[in-house]
């Protein structure tokens, strides 16, 4: 059974990858092909695919993953109906109390205004000290 699926290529934390179809027995890191569809690059969204050769090997009974499956709705092409495609999954959130969203929002509070000092408090304080340290 033939299978359309993604190659990984590019370097280590900046995947790229080649829409193929290959034998589904083979892995995708085989290299044995049957054909190459295109390609896909996760941080530019860009999605490259010949639709001809797509639609007649859908036709002809390759069944695509997931991924492929929803790359291949985007572009247009038409997929048959025993491909289910998926929808797209909520995220599961842990902790949601821990958010700033959903947490009550702290109280402002005014600093007070400071008292004044008068200016000679200090100066009668460096006096006393000034005593107590020439005695």
């Amino acid at each position: 059974m033939l299978v359309i699926r993604l190659q990984r290529t590019g370097r280590k934390g900046h995947a790229q990858f080649r829409v193929v179809v290959q034998d589904s027995r083979r892995t995708p890191t085989s290299g044995k092909i049957v054909a190459g569809l295109g390609s896909y690059d996760p941080h530019a969204k860009t999605i490259a695919i010949d639709k001809e050769k797509a639609s007649f090997y859908l036709e002809h009974g390759a069944q695509p993953s997931e991924r492929v499956a929803m790359l291949l709705s985007k572009e247009g092409i038409k997929l048959p109906d025993w491909v289910k495609v998926s929808d797209k999954k909520a995220g599961k959130l842990r902790n949601p109390d821990k958010l700033r969203r959903n947490q009550e929002p702290e109280p402002v509070v005014e600093a007070a205004p400071e008292a004044e000092v008068s200016p000679e408090a200090p100066a009668a304080e460096d006096a006393a000290t000034t005593e107590s340290k020439a005695a």
